[in-house]
């Protein structure tokens, strides 16, 4: 059964580490929330440790300077891990092979420049080529080419075009759906879900799957932490924690808010419960917004 807590600090001691999420946590795409903000600073002020845990299928320098555009204080965290870096070192590495066609945004073009000083030196040896998808060993979704108007089903096509080549997808952000400001927008995951149903197999390195939490303990430093996994996924952010043996605490304000009552401050426990039974899983902690 969880624990509903009011604030962060009601627990913050029984932790080094935290591996926080952004969207619908810290963010919600266009700004900060300020009370999460705070409550970042003050476990670092404390002594605690954070890194920032993310789905976005782009690399951590890409991330950053979104961050900073939107504003979000440096003092907020100590170092950033994402799907899209734990994704490219599985491309450098050859997981779809070298001919690689891509279904993404001019946004994401950073996945296939920017790479981190980890795996900078695979770029060279790695012979990644992008290619029509008729000439593709394998396909990398960072996400939709344009997600404010398009939805999975505008590349059914596409998808099925693939899956009778037998290529393989490498999914950069397992997410399914994400919230920007008042907009809800599709994810990599929404595609690769329609890829795996069509019968084609899609490759998974963020959040729940094991490769991003590998990384995120590399770039935390500490031996042994204590380590309380923070978001609003419940098959993402809470699921990979829970597997990985990791305290949680489910952002219930987030993505999912419309199950827990009217008051998003303030999830039903009743409502919350039945939810999570549902779900079959129960994080240690809920709060209804990180303060």
């Amino acid at each position: 059964m969880t624990q509903i807590i009011r604030a962060l600090s009601e627990i913050a001691g029984q932790y080094d580490a935290l591996f926080c999420d952004l969207w619908g946590c810290l963010h919600n795409g266009v700004a900060p929330f300020p009370a999460a903000v705070a409550a970042l600073q003050g476990f670092r002020a404390g002594g605690g440790k954070v890194i920032l845990l993310t789905n976005a299928p782009r690399p951590k320098s890409s991330v950053v300077r979104q961050l900073e555009k939107m504003g979000l204080p440096r003092d907020t965290w100590d170092d950033v891990a994402t799907s899209g870096d734990a994704a490219q070192y599985a491309m450098l590495t050859g997981a779809v092979g070298q001919r690689v066609y891509h279904i993404g945004a001019p946004k994401d073009e950073p996945f296939f420049t920017d790479f981190e000083d980890d795996i900078a030196h695979l770029v060279a040896d790695a012979g990644i080529t992008r290619v029509p998808l008729d000439e593709a060993e394998g396909i990398v979704c960072t996400g939709l080419a344009d997600d404010l108007t398009e939805t999975p089903d505008d590349y059914r096509a596409k998808l099925l075009m693939g899956k009778t080549k037998e290529l393989k997808m490498l999914c950069a952000n397992p997410d399914i759906v994400v919230d920007m400001g008042d907009k809800r927008l599709w994810c990599a995951g929404a595609l690769a879900r329609d890829y795996e149903e069509m019968g084609g197999t899609a490759l998974y390195f963020g959040k729940p799957h094991p490769p991003v939490y590998d990384l995120a303990r590399r770039r935390l430093g500490l031996d042994d932490p204590r380590i309380l996994c923070v978001g609003d996924g419940i098959a993402t952010d809470v699921q990979g924690g829970v597997a990985e043996g990791l305290d949680t605490l489910f952002v219930s304000g987030g993505i999912a808010t419309d199950h827990f009552g009217p008051d998003s401050d303030n999830p039903n426990k009743d409502l919350l419960e039945k939810w999570l039974s549902d779900q079959q899983l129960s994080p240690s902690y809920t709060i209804g917004h990180l303060r």
